[in-house]
């Protein structure tokens, strides 16, 4: 995959024309050709072994950006009982992930500013091994809870940089790249459901090494990043090759009554019915998913089945993600109006939930498919925040307004689950309250599926 990245390379047209034409553009560039570098020269020689470490390295930072989640979840149970935590706590503890991406998120783009995006996922990939490794041996929950923050703060940072260092480094391979990104996150999250608890039964069936070992991979991803923290602003080789493969653009003037974007006020993004559609959308799903990982297993596991099996189930449900992360942006795409797959993703919730109340052990695996296809209401809602706005600008403003509005609104709902199962002894009510909350989330998503744009309805 890594040598089909690194050949992906456009070519340049040989005929005298082109390479006449193209001079100017090879000698800005830097391509051989023109004999010359870029203007801001690069910190080093960007070669096809470094395009293939940089691939490593994407594909590492993304294998490492769930297990700390999705690890924990299929071993809950035996966490509780080694730190003695209660409920209530454990809710909070499945709480955490969507409050630190929301706390911690938020100040990646101005640490890569400062640092480079390079350096920053390099230091995150070094909070993730330092957490996991740290966590299980803190000796109490404080301890506990304040390691998984560190780790999920290096998660925080890398999740939001990866698109950004995917358009940077590879602007003429976006859409593969983030293929292979997207993959990749969706694979480390299902594998580390189902292997953690092998993997703590190999190793003396200890929770603690079962949950420190996720660490070492951490630890591998740190090492690719190494040779990218001193890349900064200078222009990249795919930058490079993406100027030189583009035909020369004649610069024409802007049309009349089309101010430029650098001129345009911000959007008062908060004026828009859709933009707070979608942030509660966003939030709502985040809600479930963050459910579902953190106390899935645990449901499946109070209700006779063996922790193996649930890690299993709980892995199905994120695997999911894999294929229909691909087919449902696609769909909706095409659509005017998404509702109709706001229903559908919904109605599966909500069959899921039925399930596990009332057969969670015998029909466990269609439950964890119908929940692993609800779960993909994230690939939608990112897809209709690119449909929602008009403008480059719009998408930006809206996707950050949704997305930390959406994390926010996602931090009570695993602590409320961890309340209502302490305090009643059982799923039933918990179950309730997922089922509850599906409903509002059917019908925002219904509302920011329409076919508008927030720009008509945020006044400027």
């Amino acid at each position: 995959m890594m040598g089909l990245m690194a050949s992906e390379e456009p070519r340049t047209p040989k005929s005298t024309t082109a390479v006449s034409s193209a001079a100017p553009r090879a000698r800005e560039a830097g391509e051989p050709g023109g004999h010359a570098v870029p203007e801001k020269p690069s910190p080093r020689a960007w070669t096809a072994w470094t395009t293939r470490l940089l691939v490593l390295g994407i594909v590492l930072a993304a294998l490492n950006l769930r297990p700390a989640i999705t690890s924990l979840g299929a071993l809950l149970e035996e966490v509780r009982d080694g730190l003695g935590m209660s409920g209530s706590v454990a809710g909070l503890l499945t709480s955490v992930p969507p409050l630190c991406f929301a706390v911690f998120g938020v100040t990646a783009s101005r640490l890569a500013r400062r640092f480079g995006p390079g350096a920053v996922v390099c230091a995150g990939m070094a909070a993730i091994a330092a957490g996991l490794l740290m966590r299980p041996y803190t000796g109490g929950t404080p301890g506990f809870l304040a390691a998984s923050a560190l780790a999920l703060m290096g998660i925080a940072v890398s999740n939001v940089l990866m698109p950004v260092i995917v358009k940077r480094w590879f602007p003429d391979r976006v859409g593969s790249m983030t293929g292979l990104y997207s993959m990749a996150l969706a694979f480390g999250t299902s594998v580390a459901a189902a292997a953690t608890v092998p993997l703590t039964e190999a190793l003396g069936g200890d929770w603690q090494p079962g949950l420190a070992v996720w660490a070492v991979l951490a630890v591998a991803a740190v090492l690719p990043w190494l040779a990218f923290v001193r890349d900064r602003e200078a222009p990249t080789a795919g930058e490079a090759r993406a100027r030189a493969a583009e035909p020369a653009r004649e610069v024409r003037p802007q049309p009349q009554g089309e101010p430029r974007a650098a001129g345009r006020p911000a959007l008062r993004i908060t004026r828009s019915r859709t933009a707070w559609a979608l942030a509660v959308f966003f939030g709502l799903q985040a809600t479930a998913a963050y459910i579902t990982m953190g106390w899935m297993a645990q449901i499946f596991r109070d209700a006779g089945v063996s922790a193996g099996t649930a890690g299993l189930l709980l892995a199905v449900t994120m695997v999911m993600g894999v294929p229909l992360a691909f087919v449902i942006p696609r769909v909706a795409a095409r659509l005017p109006n998404q509702g109709p797959i706001v229903l559908v993703l919904g109605g599966c919730g909500l069959a899921g939930y039925a399930g596990l109340y009332f057969a969670p052990a015998g029909g466990a695996w269609a439950w964890a498919v119908l929940l692993g296809v609800s779960n993909c209401a994230f690939p939608l809602a990112l897809t209709m925040v690119g449909m929602r706005a008009r403008t480059g600008a719009g998408v930006a403003q809206l996707s950050a307004f949704a997305q930390s509005t959406g994390y926010l609104i996602s931090i009570p709902g695993p602590l409320l689950v961890g309340v209502l199962y302490q305090h009643s002894g059982g799923w039933g009510l918990p179950i309730a309250l997922m089922t509850a909350l599906m409903v509002p989330q059917m019908a925002v998503g219904v509302l920011a599926g329409r076919d508008r744009t927030v720009e008509d309805e945020a006044g400027r």
